[in-house]
């Protein structure tokens, strides 16, 4: 329809002429009142941008609307914070895409223009296809508390210029194609609470880290070295699926931990002492590791009640301690225990509170399961494939548990907890 291209080609020209022409302000049109810089840098914010099929995100941004503030999709804004500015509404919040799971979001890359948006408190990118690097001009949004941009194809470095925010609170690139290391400075920032930098390419060591970090997610990388020491005031710790290596020392002594996940690394040593203590209702995951030794036994009897353990494919050996029984769901398999397993996980099972319980593939001797107790059909249980016949037969394991019920005798006889592989 060339008079509808017509009609839009000149709509645009004509208000690149009206921003550009010294003898008319925008700004002084009794309907408009958006800061004429700002609504310079939406529209050249536009033209990197591009609808994927399927979405209709950028239509709402009309360059024939004189009310962006109302009409712009996306676009929220707030009176000009320097009460020395004209009475002008500045941009305060910018999010690009629906973030809707019908939604194919948005491609084309991100415009160093959106540093000009110097009253940005927020800045959201929903899920599409924009590629490219994140503009190091960012580090010029001084009032930036909020900046998340996740799955998408962004590539390239994280800029060195983020850790210069010094209102940030969180920031939030998880999901796509980063790589290089983990600036220093960024750890450092005073104000920042939330990091989020899972399922990326990052690589290099875990640089010291002294914010006052609630959220630290950068599982789904390709980090090497130790964990750093680590701040008292985590809450959610998750570094899983990297290269990492060394002990656990430092872990045990979060007081408000309520989420670890390091599984799928190369931690080894023993559990720190303190890590099972006061933890009910968390979620603990440190399976296919090298951890060895036994399970701190502080803490007393259900003391992770309602909690999610798994401790699965390490070298961990011994008895079991009763710390662990009550927990909901539990994953011991795959390691060196020995002994029979305490009354209290049988009990939990039996009364409904543990929910998953895991237990093949290592050396243990007994189940006092009472005879004739029925346990609930909602409950799997795996205990093959030990130094014992199962009392109840197993029917909720999983196919890697194999078809064996018990191990053969000779491993039992001669098993010392050092010279098995479980």
């Amino acid at each position: 329809m060339p008079s509808i291209f017509f009609s839009s080609s000149f709509l645009l020209l004509l208000l690149l002429l009206v921003l550009s022409s010294p003898s008319i302000n925008v700004a002084q049109h009794p309907t408009f009142n958006l800061s004429p810089s700002d609504l310079q840098a939406l529209l050249q914010i536009k033209t990197d941008l591009t609808d994927l099929p399927g979405s209709d995100f950028l239509s709402t941004w009309d360059v024939s609307s004189r009310d962006p503030c109302a009409s712009f999709a996306g676009v929220f804004c707030a009176p000009d914070p320097d009460p020395t500015s004209p009475a002008l509404l500045r941009v305060s919040s910018l999010t690009l895409g629906t973030g809707l799971a019908d939604s194919p979001g948005l491609g084309g890359s991100l415009s160093a223009a959106i540093a000009n948006l110097t009253a940005l408190a927020q800045l959201v990118v929903h899920p599409g296809r924009i590629s490219g690097p994140i503009p190091p001009q960012i580090g010029n949004l001084h009032r930036l508390i909020f900046l998340s941009i996740t799955n998408n194809l962004i590539s390239g470095p994280i800029p060195d210029s983020l850790s210069t925010l010094p209102s940030l609170h969180t920031l939030d690139l998880g999901h796509n194609r980063i790589f290089g290391p983990i600036p220093p400075d960024i750890t450092q920032m005073q104000s920042l609470k939330v990091l989020i930098l899972a399922s990326n390419r990052i690589s290099g060591r875990v640089p010291p880290i002294r914010s006052q970090l609630l959220h630290l997610d950068l599982r789904s990388n390709a980090l090497s070295g130790t964990l750093p020491p680590l701040p008292s005031s985590l809450r959610y710790l998750s570094a899983s699926d990297n290269g990492m290596w060394g002990p656990l020392d430092n872990v045990g002594s979060l007081p408000d931990l309520g989420f670890l996940d390091l599984g799928m690394n190369e931690f080894s040593g023993g559990l720190p002492e303190g890590l099972f203590v006061g933890r009910a209702g968390t979620v603990l995951l440190l399976e296919r590791n090298n951890l060895s030794g036994g399970i701190p036994a502080g803490g007393g009897g259900l003391g992770m009640l309602g909690s999610t353990v798994d401790l699965s494919h390490n070298r961990l050996s011994g008895e079991l301690p009763a710390v662990l029984a009550g927990a909901e769901s539990l994953y011991l398999n795959n390691n060196r225990f020995t002994g029979a397993v305490p009354v209290e996980y049988v009990r939990s099972v039996y009364l409904g509170g543990t929910k998953t319980l895991y237990l093949q593939h290592n050396y243990l001797s007994g189940f006092p399961l009472p005879a004739g107790s029925p346990l609930p059909a909602s409950g799997a249980l795996c205990i093959s494939y030990n130094c014992m016949v199962p009392p109840v037969r197993p029917t909720s394991c999983p196919s890697s548990a194999g078809d064996q019920m018990s191990r053969p005798a000779g491993q039992c006889t001669s098993f010392n907890g050092t010279n098995s592989n479980g």
